[in-house]
Formats: structure tokens, sequence, C-alpha cells
């Protein structure tokens, strides 16, 4: 009976460890996924990527973004012209995409309409997606890039640029801001005029095939 008791004993000290080591295993393969998933395919300095920002006037916009149509510009309105541009890295994988964000450091707003073009103009869409609060969040300087609140509800009204192929640089784009009104809605505001080049920061954010994040790259101010 001695040596049952000592055997039951060692059987269900070996069951434990058993089961101990099965869920270490388990934790260590979705945490292993979870890293590979996430892990970036290049770090930002393999694609030696340069953004550049100017006022312009609107025949200067209008021929640098032909076939693609810029927001007619009114008197007090500014019209700014940038490039955003990369080289291919040498081992790129299939999937993945690109945002091309413009903020305004003092209201930490982004502009409304952008006009845009490449030489893949099929690759080029505007708009915002999950992928830019999953950036704002990791990154303190993107902050405004994402939904923000007001009054309790989740607004996203300034755009970002989507680029879905690394073979669509060089990007150009061009924004008009127009002079703040008093009376829009806070939830309504965009980046607006009078502004200068400074005030405007250019961001790249290199987003996965699944919206993950892999990395965001300040370009410029």
């Amino acid at each position: 009976m001695i040596m049952s008791a000592v055997l039951e004993r060692v059987k269900r000290r070996t069951s434990l460890i058993l089961s101990v080591a099965m869920l270490l295993i388990g934790a260590g393969s979705v945490f292993g996924v979870r890293w590979w998933h996430n892990r970036a395919p290049y770090a930002p300095e393999a694609l030696g990527a340069t953004a550049t920002l100017r006022v312009v006037d609107q025949s200067t916009a209008d021929a640098a973004l032909q076939p693609a149509t810029v927001e007619p510009a009114e008197k007090s309105d500014q019209t700014l012209l940038g490039q955003v541009s990369w080289r291919r890295p040498p081992h790129q994988p299939d999937g993945g995409s690109f945002r091309i964000v413009v903020l305004d450091k003092r209201t930490r707003l982004m502009p409304g309409h952008i006009a845009v073009t490449s030489s893949r103009p099929y690759d080029l869409s505007i708009g915002s997606d999950g992928s830019l609060d999953i950036a704002e969040k990791r990154y303190s300087w993107l902050q405004g890039a994402g939904m923000r609140e007001v009054n309790g509800s989740y607004w996203s009204v300034g755009n970002a640029i989507t680029v879905s192929s690394i073979d669509a640089s060089p990007i150009t784009f061009a924004i008009v801001l127009h002079p703040a009104r008093p009376e829009t809605p806070p939830e309504q505001m965009v980046a607006s005029a009078p502004a200068t080049v400074t005030d405007l920061m250019v961001a790249l954010i290199n987003v996965g095939p699944d919206g993950q994040v892999y990395w965001a790259q300040r370009l410029l101010n």
C-alpha cells in the first residue's frame, strides 16, 4: 500500500509537470506567432524615404498633379504641394501598404481633401482606417492622426493617403487649406490656413496585410 501511494504521488506530480510544460509551450507558441505577425519585413532605413512640401500657386499644383484634380483655391486659401518617395528594398515580400500622413502640429488636425497621383494612380486612395489609431497610440508625435473623441463620440474627418504598392513611389500630392471658421463644429475641423511649411509634419506608416502597424517614420518637420 505504501508503494502504491508513492507511485500515485509520483504520477500526480508528473502529470502536473507535464500540464505546466504544455501550458508554457502553448503560451510561447502564441507569443511567437504574435511576434512574427507584427515583425516588420524591413526597417524604415531600407526605404530611405524622403518628403518635400512647399507653398505653391494653383497653376503649379495643377501641372504637378495631372491628371488628378486639385481643389480650386480662393484668395485666402493656401495650396501646398508635396512629394514622398522611397527606394524599393531588395527583398520586399508581397502584401502590406503605406499611409502618408500630413498633420498640423499646432492643432493636431489633418487636411480635408487631398489630391494625389503617381505612376500607379490605381494604387492610391485617401481616407482613414484603424491603422492610424494603432499608430497614434504607439507614437505620441502622431497624436491627431487617428479618430478623435468629441462629446463622447468618435470622429474621423481628416484624410491620409493610402498607398497599396511599394512600386507607386514617388507620390505627389496637393492640399488646399482654408481659413478656419469659428462656426465649424469641433468634430468637423480639419487643418486650416494660415500655416507655414514648418507647421506641417509629414509621416510615413508601414502597415501589414492584416492592418498591423510595423513602424512609423517622421519624414518632415
